[in-house]
């Protein structure tokens, strides 16, 4: 195998049976190839130790190492009541641990319980788990605000995975939902949608907060009628109760199309859908902005923004050690900025011909 150093586009490119010019794009973020393929593109260039140009610049442009002098010591803090059981969380935390691992440094698994209501409680924890002798903390999304803000008080630098509070005093990287949502509510007003329901809390975390924001001033863009009665808000209740209220929903409102919000969204007007012997795209179009991995093979190709999730871990990483390279600089907000896949469950609006299951799709189906 080629030496690191000598690595070119041309053994990238070889390895994979693609050409230089996919390698390159793929490798500088361009459009023209599926996710998979750029996927693996960065995961070889990762591994063999290649670096863009663009790459080497940027960092001796924002003084960041490119190779550790040191190791050190970072932390990764979770929510404990998400724990691992978000895929999302998990893919977020094995970039991370990619990133640093590459620069020759390491992240330890930080659970942050909900019970540090008091001081005492928060200086034990804080104490038994050696926080101030970490070298930096990356705060994961589903924290409560008062705890972030607890977190980034503390006297190492932090960089919040998420979007920042008000007055944040600390580094963030995220991707761009709002955009997300701005690009598939013209992609379904495009096709015709008049009647595009919303289906996701609003109000639990900031994130769900920016998507309706968004949702909202996407339809006002367009010239819609937006009203929170039209839509379901929240996913409470058994799956019985609440695809009832969906069903009594669907029928007054009549959308064609749905945004779903959140992965309990999907899951639950999948199983409405079904229920109501109604069938996804010829009855309403869908559109989900974050569909797990395991909706594989048991639904459709889902239409949805492509969330740089791996792309937030490294690029935090690297925010990470510019931060320690330069303490005194502003803190900065970046929003990195997804494709819109199309994807299998949207379709322009049109007469129903009479409801139809919506039967799972299994690996085999056609």
């Amino acid at each position: 195998m080629p030496n690191p150093k000598k690595v070119t586009l041309q053994h990238l490119a070889a390895e994979l049976g693609l050409s230089a010019h996919t390698v390159s794009k793929a490798l500088r973020g361009l459009p023209g190839m599926s996710e998979e393929t750029r996927h693996q593109v960065q995961e070889l260039a990762r591994r063999r130790g290649y670096r863009t140009k663009e790459q080497e610049n940027s960092a001796l442009f924002e003084r960041t190492p490119l190779y550790a002098n040191r190791s050190r010591r970072f932390l990764f803090a979770l929510p404990s009541q998400v724990g691992l059981k978000s895929a999302l969380h998990q893919a977020l935390l094995e970039s991370v641990q990619q990133r640093l691992t590459d620069a020759g440094h390491k992240v330890e698994l930080l659970f942050v319980p909900d019970t540090l209501d008091t001081e005492q409680a928060w200086e034990e924890w804080t104490a038994k788990h050696e926080l101030t002798y970490a070298d930096g903390l990356f705060l994961s999304p589903n924290l409560s605000e008062s705890l972030e803000r607890r977190l980034i008080a503390l006297p190492i630098p932090s960089i919040m995975l998420n979007f920042p509070p008000v007055g944040a005093g600390t580094d963030s990287v995220i991707w761009n939902i709002a955009d997300s949502m701005h690009q598939c509510i013209r992609l379904l007003v495009a096709m015709g949608h008049q009647r595009i329901m919303y289906v996701g809390p609003t109000d639990t975390v900031r994130g769900f907060t920016v998507r309706w924001q968004a949702y909202v001033a996407a339809l006002e863009a367009a010239g819609l009628h937006v009203d929170a009665a039209d839509c379901l808000l929240d996913m409470d209740g058994d799956a019985e109760h609440w695809n009832r209220r969906w069903l009594e929903t669907v029928d007054r409102v009549r959308p064609t199309a749905m945004i779903c919000a959140v992965q309990a969204a999907v899951v639950r007007v999948y199983t409405a859908c079904n229920a109501a012997g109604r069938r996804i795209p010829d009855d309403y179009a869908l559109i989900a902005l974050e569909p797990e991995p395991a909706l594989q093979g048991i639904m459709p190709d889902v239409a949805r923004p492509l969330l740089p999730v791996q792309a937030t871990g490294y690029r935090a990483v690297e925010r990470m050690l510019w931060r320690i390279a330069n303490p005194d600089a502003p803190y900065e907000q970046i929003l990195l900025q997804g494709e819109l896949h199309y994807g299998a469950t949207v379709r322009p609006p049109s007469q129903p011909t009479g409801w139809t299951v919506f039967r799972p799709l299994g690996p085999d189906s056609p």
